[in-house]
């Protein structure tokens, strides 16, 4: 698939579905081919939590080809019928970390996984901490319908402090905690090394992993490169320099 495909294919993919439905807001189609350009026909390992009427598994066949490792799971033990060639369901709790953990022994690491399960608070945020340890360097963790965060009936609430919105905000500042100069309230954080960027877009969060040792300015000078730590190393600034 060229760059061309990959940019049309998400909606495109509507006019050819089946029986099994999908269902995505519809502005998801136009971000998925932002953050996965280049990924389609991909040799990967794929995750995605929630099955429900199955037709997301031939959307993700079709988009990364018969190379990728595609697994599915869901709470319904009736989702396992919908199961195609070419992909894998497994039955099981998104809020159980046990079965998440013992499911990436088995079918992981991943690269890339999609929350799109039952949305609510304490499943979300179970899933990610279980499962960000078995995303691949360089992999992305997506969450999708992340409006439920301002739902109390799901666990949310505006700026409700168990939300995922609230909890992926504070991954931002975990991002960012190289740079403290405030080290009793604000420690240097170990997803610092881990996160290579956060990424809002309405109703959905996506987070890259990128293994990283910890951050250098550079200046050059006559084709002369210098690479400094000092940024990291200073307290009590009153300026950037």
């Amino acid at each position: 698939m060229n760059r061309a495909d990959e940019s049309t294919y998400f909606r495109d993919y509507l006019t050819r579905t089946g029986d099994m439905m999908v269902i995505k807001m519809d502005h998801y189609l136009d971000v998925y081919p932002r953050i996965l350009r280049g990924w389609s026909g991909r040799n990967l390992t794929f995750l995605e939590i929630g099955v429900y009427k199955g037709g997301s598994l031939d959307l993700w066949k079709g988009f990364f080809g018969g190379q990728a490792r595609l697994t599915f799971i869901d709470i319904d033990p009736a989702c396992k019928a919908l199961e195609i060639p070419g992909t894998h369901i497994e039955i099981g709790d998104q809020s159980d970390a046990a079965f998440l953990i013992d499911l990436a022994a088995r079918r992981g690491p991943f690269d890339l996984i999609i929350d799109d399960g039952g949305h609510k608070m304490n499943q979300q945020l179970t899933s990610f901490r279980a499962l960000w340890p078995q995303l691949s360097d360089g992999g992305l963790y997506v969450v999708e319908d992340t409006h439920t965060s301002y739902w109390p009936g799901f666990g949310g609430g505006f700026r409700a402090p168990a939300s995922f919105i609230e909890f992926a905000k504070d991954l931002v500042d975990r991002m960012h905690s190289w740079y403290t100069d405030q080290d009793a309230e604000f420690p240097l954080h170990p997803l610092a090394r881990e996160i290579g960027s956060v990424q809002f877009y309405d109703s959905m969060v996506v987070i890259e992993k990128h293994l990283k040792p910890a951050p250098v300015s550079v200046a050059s000078r006559n084709g002369q490169i210098i690479r400094s730590s000092k940024l990291l190393e200073v307290r009590g600034r009153k300026s950037i320099f």
